[in-house]
């Protein structure tokens, strides 16, 4: 089965395809969400990436605002996930990082996904 996950027209997408050896049926699936067991696939076969912000600590609210919107989070989660990404502690697949990174720098703030 293979996989991907892309930024295409500044949007995330991910499809999947598997075809099967002895009688060639190939399905591809595609759409919305990732699903979780494919998610987990990724991280697993590429590893994590990293969402890193350089940015002085007066722009927290711009930042949770970006995060708030793209994540769908309340501001309480907004928070948590503020602090682990000036941490260096927040992860995901290199498109989502990538996805959030572009977003903040639309904003003014210097982001960047990286890997370890």
């Amino acid at each position: 089965m293979l996989g991907v996950q892309a930024l295409v027209g500044g949007q995330l997408r991910w499809d999947i395809e598997s075809a099967c050896s002895a009688c060639g049926f190939a399905v591809a699936v595609c759409g919305g969400d990732m699903p979780t067991e494919r998610r987990d696939q990724m991280l697993s076969e590429h590893g994590p990436a990293r969402l890193q912000v350089s940015s002085p600590p007066t722009k927290s609210v711009a930042i949770m605002r970006v995060l708030r919107a793209e994540l769908g989070i309340d501001l309480k989660n907004a928070k948590a996930v503020l602090r682990r990404v000036l941490d260096g502690d927040y992860s995901g697949t290199l498109p989502e990082m990538e996805h959030l990174a572009r977003t903040l720098r639309k904003s003014g703030i210097a982001a960047a996904a990286t890997r370890p």
